[in-house]
């Protein structure tokens, strides 16, 4: 195949890495590899509490629409690095791009503390949402491909709801640095990105001890670079439990040689292989984007103008929304991998959106007070975020590894493509009446009762399975097309 003539190699490097027990070293992957959604949840957070501030003549003296259009900046950077950096993913490893992506992110957060114009803070979040673009798929890549397969679902919803640890910080963070008691208001905003920057470093330190994926390694032809990477976890999960053997690896996979997967590659596994699941993939991040988008990006300026919150109070508005969406997935997430995706991911859906209308109706009638009205979008979004967080998961393990962080990057590019506009698009319904605001929200949860739709009927059943299984990768079908056209 386009003079590819390698003999076909026989591992069980995925079953291997299936069969191990939970160990610190899973835990150091989780930290070293999660941290990124806490990151990105610092990073929209602190850009949404900031927004009434950006509006000051102290600061940028930007109006709420144009503070919304700087957040649509952010998208649009993440959605250009995530078709960037997917592609790089996939033809020279997970490691090398999860390390220059967070590295992109540090310097762009210290640049946007420099900000002095619309148009600069606008650039500089632009490369900002590049490097979290580019992380998305590096990072749910590696973190598929190196979580045992019965921990998977749990593993990556805590990981994805990590994010809202990162608007917690924030929270904490903006009670001080935007209280202009205790700092100015012209430097308590620059602030707030520093910090930002400064725990980006430590990542840093902590990223370099990961390992390149294994499976990547195997389906490039590195197969003894693979077996000394499994060899030296391996021997880790063995001291860290203290046991003379583990378990017995059960089968094996055949792999051949490939040529470089192209987009064309991509499109026709999407379309033509995977068209259903393409379908899915497509309506669940779309309809959960939008919807989170849409409020987390503004839900600050609710509070200001409807219910007369300062400022300088939001952070405490801003802890036990982001609580919730915390635990959601964290108490919600093994039951992902026990009573399956399918019913878990509409159920979340479902209540999420049906919640989410009952609180738009609450909201126009006059009924909420600031509290109520935070406690409202908690529970709405405590099931939400269990359910984005596994739309993030079903769109990564659900097509072959070599074109895994493509694929990430495509359903995430569509995802940001629906919801670039929402955090604009919401701050003209703020800027113009409470009725309006509610219509968005109508919209928001119609959208999500979509999403539960979509999984009821095209959801895939991958709780336990192994990523090879649920789909098998390119290099594989290799063997299999030649075993049927010779038989």
């Amino acid at each position: 195949m386009l003079g590819v003539s390698s003999a076909p190699i026989t591992t069980n490097i995925p079953q291997r890495m299936d069969r191990l027990p939970w160990s610190r070293w899973h835990w150091l992957v989780v930290t070293a590899l999660g941290v990124t959604w806490l990151l990105d949840g610092l990073e929209v957070s602190i850009v949404a509490a900031l927004g009434p501030v950006l509006t000051h003549t102290t600061t940028l003296h930007l109006t709420e629409s144009e503070v919304g259009l700087t957040a649509s900046a952010y998208l649009a950077g993440s959605v250009f690095g995530a078709i960037v950096f997917s592609y790089l993913t996939d033809r020279q490893g997970r490691k090398k791009w999860f390390m220059f992506t967070l590295l992109l992110y540090l310097v762009a957060t210290v640049l946007t503390a420099l900000s002095w114009n619309l148009w600069s803070f606008m650039l500089f979040r632009f490369l900002t949402g590049a490097g979290i673009g580019g992380e998305y798929a590096a990072i749910n890549s590696a973190i598929d491909e190196l979580i045992p397969a019965r921990w998977r679902g749990r593993t990556n919803l805590a990981i994805n709801g990590s994010w809202w640890l990162g608007a917690g910080v924030s929270a904490l963070l903006i009670i001080v640095l935007l209280n202009p008691d205790i700092i100015p208001e012209y430097l308590g905003w620059r602030l707030c990105f520093g910090f930002g920057a400064v725990l980006g470093v430590s990542v840093v330190l902590l990223r370099r001890i990961i390992p390149e994926s294994p499976r990547w390694l195997m389906t490039h032809r590195r197969v003894k670079e693979a077996e000394a990477v499994v060899s030296s976890i391996e021997a880790q999960v063995t001291r860290d439990h203290g046991l003379t053997s583990l378990p017995i690896t059960e089968g094996s996979i055949i792999v051949h040689a490939q040529p470089h997967v192209t987009l064309g590659t991509v499109a026709r596994q999407l379309w033509t292989v995977y068209p259903r699941r393409t379908i899915l993939g497509i309506a669940l991040m779309t309809t959960q984007s939008f919807m989170y988008n849409a409020i987390s990006f503004t839900y600050p300026f609710v509070l200001t103008k409807f219910y007369d919150v300062p400022i300088s109070s939001i952070g405490f508005f801003i802890l036990p929304f982001a609580l919730g969406n915390f635990l959601g997935p964290l108490l919600l997430g093994r039951f992902f991998d026990t009573l399956g995706r399918k019913p878990m991911i509409t159920l979340t859906y479902a209540a999420a959106g049906c919640l989410l209308a009952v609180t738009g109706y609450l909201f126009v009638q006059g009924a909420l007070t600031s509290v109520t009205q935070t406690l409202a979008w908690t529970c709405v979004f405590f099931f939400a975020s269990a359910g984005a967080s596994a739309a993030y998961l079903t769109v990564s393990e659900i097509f072959p590894l070599e074109i895994r962080a493509m694929a990430i990057a495509f359903f995430f590019v569509v995802a940001q493509g629906a919801g670039i506009v929402a955090p604009w698009l919401y701050g003209k319904l703020i800027e113009s009446s409470a009725t309006s605001v509610f219509y968005g929200y109508l919209l928001g949860a119609g959208m999500m009762l979509v999403g539960a739709l979509a999984e009821l009927f095209l959801g895939v059943k991958a709780e336990g399975r192994s990523l090879e299984s649920i789909a098998m990768p390119l290099s594989a079908q290799k063997i299999s097309e030649e075993s049927a056209r010779t038989s």
